[in-house]
């Protein structure tokens, strides 16, 4: 038996079979904390009034919807004239088209339904189709009118009955490029790359929803009980030891968090991309070193015959020399005769 009130009654048609239903929500509001606006002075719960600026408070009779096209200006809308509005939606589910789960962006996702038969005579035609869906893989589409709006539906197996999750329309989405477009193109280190895949592989689990809680919400249950006894409320201490430094060594913290000491490299990619770098590099330096040994030794034969010719100018120059003081001691001889 159905735990509450279902939101919408209805039917589920595909082609020329209709399956009455019954829609529950599959949430509960009631399981987080909420507050209440309250008087300090007089412990009083603050209510709101519904008022005409000038006129003061008025008759909920009184108020009707209005839609404004101008500045101040108001189109009525009785609740008479909604109910007018003919839209088989409102109390159908047509299945339109079946996709793979796969395809729908999450994002679009809204909230999710129990979708119960109506009756004992609808179970037939509900198990059919539940049985249908999930041996196909598939999610039935469609649209239905609920509480004054119309939503896009998707209808999956859900356990031993169904589910409608509602999808948001896709004007009611922001483009996402606007607050991606400031990213450059760039590819990712490889070594880093490969440290963060690891990361991912070790905390890699199947997903359990007991695992996680609301913390926050507990602790904010604690502190009423706590008040409402009249006790103290403890204060808790936030153990988070992050440092609040904006410049991190993305490098140095892959390795923390895979528990590497010494800055030695993982078994997976990282070291294999690390020694590749290294090599390439080792063969760079050794082409350098090539160069300037050859620079080196074609520097000295050059030096060396530069040498040579230094030398032999040298004793061009003195010959010369020798040659021309001889001739000079010849014409002193025949003078003084």
């Amino acid at each position: 038996m159905a735990p509450s009130r279902p939101v919408w009654s209805g039917q589920i048609r595909l082609a020329l079979v209709s399956v009455p239903v019954k829609l529950y929500s599959a949430t509960r509001s009631s399981a987080k904390l909420s507050f209440h606006q309250i008087h300090e002075p007089s412990g009083k719960r603050i209510r709101y009034e519904k008022v005409v600026p000038g006129m003061g408070p008025v008759e909920r009779d009184d108020i009707v919807k209005g839609y404004e096209v101008e500045k101040g200006k108001y189109v009525l809308v009785s609740d008479e004239d909604i109910d007018e509005i003919k839209i088989e939606a409102k109390k159908t589910l047509e299945l339109v088209q079946f996709v793979d789960a796969c395809e729908i962006d999450p994002i679009y996702f809204d909230r999710p339904y129990y979708v119960v038969p109506d009756d004992d005579l609808s179970e037939d035609a509900f198990r059919v189709l539940r049985d249908a869906l999930r041996h196909t893989g598939k999610v039935g589409l469609g649209q239905f009118v609920m509480r004054g709006r119309e939503y896009i539906a998707a209808l999956k197996p859900c356990g031993s009955g169904l589910m409608v999750e509602t999808l948001r329309f896709k004007d009611e989405l922001h483009r996402a490029s606007p607050y991606f477009s400031s990213l450059s193109d760039e590819e990712s280190d490889e070594e880093l790359l490969s440290f963060a895949e690891e990361l991912i592989e070790r905390k890699s689990a199947p997903f359990k929803a007991d695992a996680f809680r609301d913390r926050y919400n507990e602790a904010l249950k604690e502190l009423v009980e706590r008040k409402a006894k009249g006790r103290k409320p403890e204060v808790a201490v936030d153990e988070d030891t992050s440092d609040d430094s904006n410049v991190v060594d993305l490098m140095a913290a892959l390795k923390k968090s895979l528990g590497e000491k010494g800055g030695s490299g993982g078994k997976s990619g990282g070291s294999r991309s690390s020694s590749k770098r290294a090599n390439a590099s080792a063969g760079k330096q050794s082409s350098a070193s090539k160069g300037k040994s050859t620079g080196t030794k074609s520097g000295s034969s050059k030096g060396s015959s530069g040498g040579k010719s230094a030398s032999g100018s040298t004793q061009a120059k003195s010959s010369g020399s020798a040659k021309t003081k001889t001739r000079r001691t010849k014409k002193s001889t025949e003078k003084a005769a």
